[in-house]
């Protein structure tokens, strides 16, 4: 057996499921009138076109409401909708989610329906206010729902099916030996992007202007939200993402061709890594530091020039952004080494941006190996984010906050909450006692990297593997990036790199006399082997092109000393 067809029994791929994983198909795409109150949704639309009222559509500063806006401005556009706006909130202004205040703005501009995306699901007190100033509203959204739904038009919300139908589904998947087959909608881990096109999708069995096949074009919006939302990337969104990767080869978006031009992405060479680590932090930059509008204009334009010079100001706030992570980050852990005794770790402090401090939140549990919470004071009101990993819920821990908190919700992984700035002591205590409920064991194991097959010969890691690696793009959450491991290597060099001796580049040979480099950026200590040592090592293959050559490196993610 191939290392290759090792990784593929190892993710449980063969006859049939192989095939189908390995060629997505997007006509497999699910019915979206199996979706929660889709057909209200269409209907009030259906009747906004007819009579052209005005309708504004109301995002999320961050990537996944960004590109749910476009996608449905693109469309509504081709529909034939000539009064459609967008509102994009402003994080340090209105914060996530509708507001009244907003509400009341949008009604202000004779608006006579608003439809979200990505938020809404927990908007009842606004969507009442909406409701008498003589506003519908439909909410699409994936994020977690209430009990009761909120009174909107309708509230397309996959979740809303796993609150009604919980043991009909494992994993977001509908069982397949599930009565609902053909019933209720099979995949619920759809991003916000992904329930928007949905409802496109719908539209176009009652609506002329965007031709069956003709939604593809979107596809590179659909991909670009669902790999930074970190939705799983399996079924639907496997496809969507698989195919809108091709929509993005072509580069026919001048907004995102300049995205990818700045950040040094050859559109024929786009993976979902380039999606996460080089298009997303830009466009977040906006949001975290000023205005996400300027995302969306980047989305938006049609002039190249346009694009560049917006792509180029996302690029440079995205330096700045970096700059104050950094900083931010340094003061943290100070404040954390106070609470190291804590199962999860709750610091604040004035001056953080919570623009910023989520992505502060997640190197934090990357240090610690930690559940973590991190705060700007604002005065009498702080506003946090929150990041986990393992079984431990970020989001259902501020739900048991009740109490405590003004507000706040998110996903497992990732979640936002304000409180009063007087109750973070008991925060920190609350979150902590709900993590020591849960009795949970070996969290941290969990954070060890998991191979996917063992590599007996350096010299199996070579162009043509790495040809077949790429058959399981899309990488991500669900389907992540294959993990090999080695045994009894030997170190022959080491290099220690950067301007504070942080990364380290090893140089190692097996028993059979193959050799192979292994690079760990910001390594721990124990990576720094000396020559003469051996050690098993677990690493993803990689390809270093450095003018015009190309080797195959190995990204270190672990290692044990022999």
């Amino acid at each position: 057996m191939t290392l290759f067809e090792q990784l593929l029994t190892a993710r449980g791929l063969s006859g049939h499921a192989r095939d189908a994983f390995l060629n997505p198909s997007y006509d497999a795409k699910h019915d979206p009138f199996l979706l929660p109150d889709m057909m209200k949704a269409v209907n009030r639309l259906v009747q906004a076109r007819n009579n052209q009222e005005k309708i504004t559509i109301y995002g999320d500063y961050d990537i996944d409401g960004l590109t749910a806006t476009t996608v449905l401005l693109d469309a509504f556009d081709s529909f034939g909708f000539d009064n459609v706006d967008a509102f994009i909130p402003n994080r340090f202004v209105e914060g996530y989610g509708l507001t009244v205040d907003a509400v009341e703005r949008i009604a202000a501009t004779g608006a006579q329906l608003i439809v979200t995306v990505d938020c809404g699901s927990l908007s009842e007190k606004e969507i009442i206010r909406a409701s008498e100033l003589g506003v519908d509203v439909i909410v699409t959204d994936h994020h977690n729902v209430a009990p009761v739904q909120p009174p909107a038009i309708a509230v397309i919300n996959p979740k809303r099916l796993l609150q009604e139908y919980p043991d009909e589904y494992q994993n977001y998947l509908l069982k397949s030996s599930s009565a609902m087959t053909g019933k209720v909608y099979p995949f619920l881990d759809l991003a916000g992007v992904g329930v928007a096109f949905k409802l496109i999708q719908a539209l176009q069995t009652r609506l002329d202007g965007l031709e069956p096949g003709h939604e593809k074009w979107l596809l590179d919006l659909v991909a670009l939200g669902t790999v930074c939302d970190i939705v799983t990337l399996v079924d639907e969104n496997r496809a969507n993402v698989f195919w809108g990767l091709k929509v993005l080869a072509q580069a026919k978006r001048p907004g995102l061709r300049a995205l990818m031009a700045v950040a040094g992405v050859e559109p024929h060479m786009v993976n979902s890594r380039h999606l996460g680590f080089g298009l997303g932090p830009r466009m977040n930059a906006a949001g975290r530091l000023e205005t996400a509008q300027f995302s969306l204009d980047m989305l938006r334009a049609k002039e190249p020039m346009q694009a560049l010079e917006a792509a180029q100001k996302l690029d440079a706030m995205n330096v700045v952004r970096r700059a104050d992570q950094d900083k931010i980050f340094k003061e943290a852990i100070i404040q954390a080494e106070e609470y190291k005794n804590d199962t999860v770790l709750v610091v604040s402090s004035p001056g953080w941006s919570h623009g910023i401090i989520g992505i502060v939140a997640a190197k934090l549990l990357e240090k610690y190996k930690k559940p973590t919470y991190v705060l700007e004071e604002m005065g009498d009101e702080s506003k946090g984010s929150a990041r986990s990993y393992g079984d431990f819920s970020v989001a259902d821990a501020i739900r048991a906050s009740d109490d405590i908190i003004i507000k706040g919700g998110g996903h497992k992984f990732a979640a936002g909450v304000t409180m009063a700035t007087t109750d973070i002591p008991a925060f920190r205590q609350r979150v902590n006692e709900f993590y020591e409920q849960q009795k949970f064991v070996n969290q941290q194991n969990l954070l060890l990297p998991k191979a996917d097959a063992t590599v007996s010969m350096l010299s199996h890691i070579n162009e043509s593997f790495i040809v077949q690696l790429a058959q399981l793009e899309p990488f991500g959450s669900g389907n992540p990036e294959p993990i090999l491991r080695a045994e009894k290597l030997l170190v022959i060099n080491r290099r220690k790199m950067g301007a504070e001796s942080q990364h380290v580049k090893l140089e190692l040979r097996d028993e059979s006399g193959s050799t192979m480099q292994f690079l760990a950026f910001n390594a721990p200590n124990h990576f720094f082997l000396e020559p003469g040592e051996h050690a098993a090592i677990w690493f993803q293959p990689t390809v270093n092109e450095w003018q015009g050559r190309r080797s195959i490196e190995g990204r270190l993610l672990h290692l044990e000393l022999l």
